[in-house]
This record gives C-alpha cells, structure tokens and sequence, in this order.
C-alpha cells in the first residue's frame, strides 16, 4: 500500500485518503524575442556567435546551472491545501518573517 506525506507539514496521509491533494507546477525560462530589423539582417554576426560559443566554453558545470525547465508535484493535507491556496507564493510568510526580523534590535559592539 501507498504512503504519502504532506510535502509541507509532513502529515502522513494514504493513498486511498479522499483528503489528499495534489499540486503540480511547470517552472521554464521564458525568451521574448526583439523584433527584427532590416538593421539586424545586414549586420555581420560572426564576431557576436564566435563570442557566445567562447562564453559556453567558460560557463560552469551543467550541475550548478540551474534547467531551463522543471516540472515539480507536491502532495498536500487539506489544511496545508487551503494555505497554499490562500497563498501560493507564501508571500505573507516572508512578509511576517521581514516585520519579525526588524523588531529585533542589535546593538553595536
């Protein structure tokens, strides 16, 4: 038999649980290509493609460079639905996490 966990609390819940929800999510580098001009068409572009691949060359390894695109899904209690719900990119989270860390006052030594 299945087990699942809720990916934010950490709940245990089945598979055959009614109350199990699902969140699936496409992350994806986006390109919005300029317009071309008649400009760009007479332009000499060996010089700026021998520069890229020169730029590939020094770049680092594939494993820190983050993919280009990213299919993630998570699997959520009902109480951890409803918040997500609420609010997907936990916005209020950080927002209370920034007032919370400003009334601290440090003095300086």
């Amino acid at each position: 038999m299945l087990h699942y966990t809720c990916d934010l609390c950490g709940q245990p819940m089945s598979a055959t649980d009614d109350r199990r929800y699902v969140v699936k999510m496409e992350v994806y580098a986006v390109h919005d290509p300029d317009e071309l001009t008649e400009a760009d068409l007479d332009d000499d572009h060996l010089d700026e493609v021998s520069q890229i691949l020169e730029d590939l060359n020094d770049q680092p390894d594939a494993d820190t460079v983050p993919p280009a695109y990213q299919k993630l899904q998570y699997d959520l209690c009902p109480t951890c639905h409803k918040k997500f719900l609420r609010d997907p990119l936990s916005k209020e989270t950080a927002q209370k996490l920034e007032e919370a860390a400003q009334k601290f006052h440090f003095s300086s030594n």
